[in-house]
């Protein structure tokens, strides 16, 4: 997988999700359109001047124009929550070297006048905050569990030196269509969703399961959440090996958890359209529609990526969402 690649990727999807979701004229939203137009721009010249290069380039600027600055603004937004007004104060007025806008300034100012009435918050209070941060990391023991058994199989690669000979990787428990089909191996229908072909394949589908996963897991529970992300995944690489079967797609090897992630986007979907009445249910149900489409466009351009093995997780957890959801959630 070609990193430059990827950090391209995010370099053109990025600023224009921004600017479709920020298209109102004026406002606060101004300065975001700017920043992404920059980015677009910075990425489009280095492309014409230096292709090999574009992505770390366009990736940098996204980084710091777009990146840095939304993730800044909420923590600013977490610590004043919290009370910490003093802290969000310093921060928002470090972003707003990065970020010059007008949404900046006014963050300054609510924060200013936080602070002179409230002033800090009790040392009580902010470990309060802090035990109840903690709690809601532990909250998700499924989505923990199955972090762990891909970074101990990760490890069980490295030791075995995998990733370096692919027919270790296979004897690990790669998905082979002949020796699935001809040797009657079904189990690697399984141990294919723990296996990855270097770090970086890890750590995006890694990064992935942690902020898609725990959200879910709380509304339906962990036990329905484990079931979901299992069978998700066996659907993504038996819906690969029935597709090989009718000739759609050529045979290869597959390893990778995105099955089953992308099995979690499924099942959003499905939730959400069978609670449709919930609180946010349709933006909710946008933000997914949104993230379906950003994966399959990164699919089209991304020959290394396994788009039919994205697409049956994303079918079959978009089933289990649609009839296996709980009956009653809250959100």
């Amino acid at each position: 997988m070609d990193l430059n690649h990827i950090f391209l990727f995010i370099a053109v999807i990025s600023p224009l999700v921004v600017l479709a979701r920020a298209w109102r004229p004026g406002g606060m939203f101004r300065g975001w359109r700017v920043a992404a137009a920059v980015v677009l721009g910075i990425t489009g010249v280095a492309w014409l001047l230096v292709p090999p290069m574009a992505g770390y380039i366009g990736g940098g600027a996204w980084l710091v124009l777009l990146f840095l600055p939304a993730v800044g603004l909420r923590k600013a937004s977490q610590l004043a929550a919290q009370g910490r007004y003093e802290s969000a104060l310093r921060l928002t007025a470090l972003l707003q070297w990065l970020h010059p806008t007008a949404q900046v300034s006014e963050q300054l100012r609510v924060f200013r006048t936080l602070e002179a009435r409230h002033g800090s918050v009790a040392q009580t209070q902010f470990e309060a905050a802090l035990q109840n941060q903690h709690h809601r990391l532990l909250g998700a023991p499924a989505v923990l569990i199955f972090i762990l058994l891909n970074v101990a199989a990760f490890c069980i690669e490295l030791w075995r030196g995998a990733l370096e000979n692919s027919v270790t990787l296979h004897r690990l428990g790669a998905l082979d269509f002949a020796a699935v089909i001809g040797k009657g191996e079904f189990w690697r229908l399984f141990t294919a969703l723990f296996l990855h072909y270097n770090l970086l394949h890890l750590l995006f589908n890694l990064f992935a399961l942690y902020v898609l996963g725990p959200p879910l897991e709380k509304i339906i529970g962990s036990l329905r959440f484990s079931v979901w992300y299992l069978i998700a995944g066996i659907g993504s690489t038996g819906g690969v090996i029935a597709l090989t079967l009718l000739r759609i797609v050529q045979p290869g090897e597959l390893v990778g958890a995105s099955g089953s992630v992308m099995g979690i986007v499924g099942g959003w979907a499905g939730l959400l359209i069978r609670h449709r009445h919930i609180w946010q249910a349709k933006q909710r149900l946008l933000n997914i529609l949104l993230i379906i489409a950003i994966q399959i466009a990164f699919d089209i351009s991304t020959p290394e990526v396994s788009t039919s093995a994205h697409l049956c997780g994303l079918v079959t957890g978009f089933l289990a969402g649609l009839y296996l959801a709980p009956r009653r959630i809250s959100i």
